[in-house]
């Protein structure tokens, strides 16, 4: 379902100060060189701007005097375009390369800080919010840095120069023209200040907006079974709406601003002519003169309505990159010591709770896991067993550290696990999760994905051993047919044993399956029951199942419930003790004999 995955945007905070953009500053370091060069072209063309206002005027005063000096005229001032025109395009150049080399800085740093987050974090926002700060705020950011922050620069210096060469031609004009700028500077503070809330909100607003997008269409086939797509659309359409709103009052505010900036502007600029236009006729200066100030003014006055409008996008830009060092500043609850401990390799594969207590931060009236204490000797295989939440799965979670328990510890060959780089050790783990995670890719692709450097022949050997190979080789263009999105074109016992093979071809020491079977028929189920006895061997492998006909054949059955281990041993051993596990397999295998 569509829903907003934060708090209320009234809640949430905003951009106080184009301050925020300082958190640019280690992605812009590094490419100095670049900017230098960037801001010389700048310099330069606004330099050749400025002189070409008295070209003019010596060309229009020129009529007056001879033909060759004339032609002289005409000829400086077409060299000073063609100045003009080089200088532009090297400016463009170096600014948009600038920009687009600092932006996907950015973007591989925000994906590579969020990757390696623990599932805490993925509980606090929504996928499709991080990727819209990736892409969205990314592109403002770039719209700014590549263009308008360069414009600002060039408008800046064109203000200024501008300025200086007015007071030059006239000072009483100029005079006159500096009267209007107190009347324009107010409503950009006034409107600017209202415009950096606006800009945010509606940043948030296109979030939360993708989010949705993004959570509706990977449940579409969910949606679409419970015939919720009028729901759905609804609600997105709600969300967009309220974006459309929010850019639609941003919209707003900039015209409105932008419409009594240049009415000021240019409304002076005109009084300031037919002051001039007077001036003329007294003779108290030239047409060249009175024309070289127009031209200026008018630069002038176009410099400044467009730091107004550039100034509502450098705001959206500091909006924006609050948002982006939101993500790279993140805190996460589980992370690598400053200095971890080397784990020796290759890993026996010995795994150790040690009175591990844990709460998940969604339910934390509810113990996950309490008191826990179990040893897994190295080669053994351990299924895990107990009614769903007794906290099977959550045992699986900790052995790979998505969580840290909030008392005891877990250990892998000794090692507390909060001590080793997570990296390090989870190279020595393999898994086949109950949901399995495939690639948009080819099978080949996929299969490698537990092991990127195996060769064809691996991968292919992994599959047999997983029991894919016949199914993989029927398929159009067999290892190398692209599976679609999520394995759309995949069943699900399919999915599964690709995952299985994933695991098979990583050939890890410790090897993790939760509920591996689970999606698969009884035939398939035997086949793959086969290969990951044969898997098994000389292997830590510990076995989620529900279905106890898979794990009869481990070396010890662990019984969960409530969180707690209320016994373990054989299968055997478990049916002639009673209690839970005799209660399960009598209901199971009765009922299987029955059906």
């Amino acid at each position: 379902m569509a829903r907003r995955p934060q708090a209320p945007l009234e809640d949430r905070p905003t951009t106080k100060r184009i301050g925020a953009l300082r958190g640019l500053g280690p992605f812009l370091r590094p490419y100095r060189g670049l900017a230098l060069a960037a801001f010389a072209a700048l310099v330069l063309t606004a330099s050749i701007s400025l002189i070409l206002p008295i070209a003019v005027r010596r060309v229009v005063d020129g009529f007056q005097q001879g033909a060759e000096l004339l032609d002289e005229y005409f000829f400086a001032a077409l060299l000073i375009t063609a100045l003009l025109a080089l200088g532009t395009g090297a400016r463009y150049y170096l600014v948009t390369r600038f920009g687009e080399r600092v932006v996907a800085d950015i973007r591989k740093a925000v994906f590579a800080r969020v990757i390696g987050m623990s599932p805490a974090f993925f509980e606090r926002i929504l996928t499709g919010e991080i990727i819209s700060r990736i892409t969205t705020d990314t592109t403002l950011i770039l719209s700014v840095i590549g263009s308008s922050v360069s414009v600002a620069l060039r408008n800046l210096l064109i203000l200024v120069g501008g300025m200086g060469m007015l007071l030059f031609t006239s000072a009483k004009l100029t005079g006159l023209v500096l009267l209007i700028v107190p009347a324009v500077v107010v409503p950009i503070i006034v409107l600017g200040r209202r415009l950096r809330v606006l800009s945010r909100e509606n940043q948030d607003w296109i979030a939360s907006s993708s989010g949705s997008a993004s959570e509706a269409l990977l449940s579409a086939q969910t949606v679409q079974a419970f015939t919720h797509e009028p729901q759905t659309r609804a609600a997105f359409a709600e969300v967009t709406e309220q974006s459309f709103t929010s850019a639609q009052r941003r919209i707003t505010t900039r015209a409105i601003m932008t419409v009594i900036v240049i009415f000021l502007v240019f409304g002076g600029v005109v009084g300031v002519l037919w002051e001039g236009a007077s001036d003329v006729r007294a003779g108290a200066m030239t047409v060249g003169e009175l024309v070289q100030f127009v031209i200026y003014a008018v630069m002038v006055a176009g410099s400044v309505g467009a730091l107004s409008e550039i100034w509502g996008e450098i705001q959206r830009a500091a909006g924006a990159t609050e948002r982006l060092v939101e993500l790279l500043a993140a805190e996460d609850n589980v992370s690598d010591p400053t200095h971890p401990v080397p784990l020796p390799m290759p890993a026996q594969g010995a795994i150790s709770f040690e009175g591990v207590t844990f709460h998940y931060p969604s339910r934390p009236e509810t113990s996950a896991l309490d008191g826990i204490d179990l040893a897994i000797r190295p080669g053994e295989t351990v299924a895990l067993v107990g009614p769903s939440g007794a906290g099977k799965t959550t045992v699986i979670q900790l052995i790979q550290r998505f969580w840290d328990p909030e008392q005891g510890r877990v250990t892998l060959d000794g090692y507390d696990l909060k001590t080793l780089a997570r990296h390090d050790f989870r190279h020595a783990i393999a898994l086949v999760p109950q949901d399995p995670v495939i690639f948009a890719a080819s099978a080949r692709d996929n299969i490698r994905f537990g092991r990127p450097e195996a060769s064809d022949a691996e991968v292919e050997e992994a599959a047999r051993a997983a029991h894919a190979y016949e199914f993989l080789m029927a398929l159009p263009q067999g290892f190398d047919t692209y599976v679609g999105e999520r394995g759309v074109m995949l069943s699900g016992g399919q999915k599964q044993r690709i995952a299985i093979a994933r695991a098979i071809l990583r050939d890890a020491p410790v090897l993790l399956l939760d509920e591996a079977t689970s999606a698969l028929d009884a035939a398939s189920e035997r086949e793959v029951q086969s290969a990951v006895e044969r898997l098994a061997v000389g292997r830590t492998t510990i076995i989620v199942a529900h279905r106890l006909a898979t794990v009869k054949k481990a070396d010890r059955i662990v019984v969960f419930d409530e969180g707690r281990i209320v016994a373990q041993g054989t299968h055997d051993e478990l049916v002639a003790e009673g209690g839970l596990y005799a209660d399960l397999a009598k209901l199971q295998f009765t009922d299987g004999m029955m059906n």
